[in-house]
Order: structure tokens, then sequence, then C-alpha cells
């Protein structure tokens, strides 16, 4: 046997960055892309309320539970059995996004200050088909974001680049007062994969006035 081309092979997706989410106690290395777009946009504060679309394996759900704090709330919502240890302030329901019962949306609530989706098809190799699946998985998310985020929340979403790219992101547009593409460092030179940031949601009611409001009272 080859050793070299075996441990080639099997170590192809590991990089610097999935070294360091083992060091640092991160099941994924996609917590680093979320990082980054902290970073540049700090979306997150504390004692917000959260919904992560996509939440498996649950490394966005460990950094942001950690922004919000104690008195934030965040709910994750993945198809897949989220199975570390999480904080007391975040909940996880096993669904599909794409078809939730009327019973999970009362569970789930609304009011979010911010709607995280890191949502991605199960691919094909097809990068037609896999772009058509991602883009249905946005919309849901967009969907979510349009009546479950208070006015001025913000939105980040996961989107694999296709013909429909530019339609979808103008969409992301009309729904919020500023929106940003952006690729996150972190993202695997051969990933197609890209985020759209909303800030600042028209309409509904600004719950984080509200709050900030009586809690000076």
């Amino acid at each position: 046997m080859n050793l070299k081309r075996f441990v080639s092979k099997t170590n192809r997706w590991e990089d610097h960055y999935s070294r360091r989410a083992k060091k640092e106690h991160f099941p994924a290395r996609s917590v680093y892309k979320l990082q980054e777009i902290q970073h540049r946009y700090n979306l997150i504060k504390k004692g917000d309320k959260v919904l992560d679309l996509g939440c498996f394996p649950g490394s966005w759900l460990l950094y942001t539970a950690d922004l919000i704090g104690n008195k934030g709330e965040l709910i994750g919502i993945d198809t897949k059995p989220v199975a570390i240890k999480l904080p007391s302030n975040t909940k996880i329901y096993t669904a599909d996004a794409l078809a939730l019962d009327d019973d999970l949306r009362v569970s789930i609530g609304k009011d979010f200050n911010v709607l995280l989706s890191d949502m991605a098809p199960v691919t094909t190799g097809n990068k037609h088909v896999d772009a058509a699946r991602s883009l249905e998985l946005c919309q849901a998310a967009l969907f979510y974001a349009k009546n479950l985020l208070i006015r001025g929340g913000s939105f980040v979403c996961k989107i694999f680049q296709g013909a429909d790219f530019k339609k979808f992101a103008d969409s992301v547009g009309t729904t919020f007062n500023r929106h940003k593409i952006f690729k996150p460092q972190s993202t695997r030179k051969s990933s197609k994969e890209i985020y759209i940031i909303g800030m600042g949601k028209k309409g509904g009611k600004n719950v984080r006035s509200q709050q900030m409001v009586e809690h000076k009272t």
C-alpha cells in the first residue's frame, strides 16, 4: 500500500480550520465562517433571540450561544439530530425546515433578532441541480425571516451560486434595508457556496427597542 497516498486520501478535507476546530472543541470547521461574518457585521448581540436553520452538527449553535449569553435564546432546527452538549439557553428541534407543522411553529415562536441559515442540500455533483436545491432552502429561510424576524432584525443565508442567485439576492434586498454578499476566507476554495446577509429588516414591530426601554425603566 502506498501510505502517502492513503493518508492524502483520508485527510483530503482536513486543513488548518478543521484542525483548529478540533483543538477548540467545535464539531465542524464551519464555525469560522460565522465567526468571520460576526466580526465583519456584528449581527448577534447579548440577549438576542436567534433561530439557526440547518444547525447540525452544532458549531454555529455553540458559537452563537456564547455570544447571546444566559439572557439570550437560541433555537436550532435540522433534519439530523444534534448530539453535542449545549448550554441551557439553547433548544433543538429535529425537523425539516421545508415542512414545519403548526405545533412546531408555535413552539419555536417569533420575534427573533437574527435568523441564521447554513442549510445545504444533499449534493448530486450536478451544479445546476445542486444550485436549484440550494435556492429552495434559501427561499424557505427568507420566508421565515420575513415572518419571524423583528423590524431591524438580521439574516444570514448560505446559497450555492447558480442562475437564480441574483434574483434571490434582490429578494433579500427588498426585505432588508441593507444586504451584502460575503464569502468567508474559511470557505473551501473549491466551494460554490456564498453568504447573503440582510441587515435591518423592514416592517414589523421593533422588539429590540421595546426591550431596551423596558430594561431602562
